[in-house]
């Protein structure tokens, strides 16, 4: 029995710089804004 892999399993994925920026801004913004907002909320309340 052969314990070899493929080449292909040990190819690296490479991704787009850019894109990669794209799409964590996409996410990270909303949830900055939104951290935001509870954070001041959170201080109105108990403040």
């Amino acid at each position: 029995m052969s314990t070899e892999s493929t080449p292909a399993a040990h190819t690296p994925v490479k991704a787009s710089t850019g894109r990669l920026a794209v799409a964590w801004a996409l996410v990270g913004v909303p949830l900055a804004y939104g951290v935001y907002e509870t954070l001041t909320r959170v201080s109105a309340l108990f403040g």
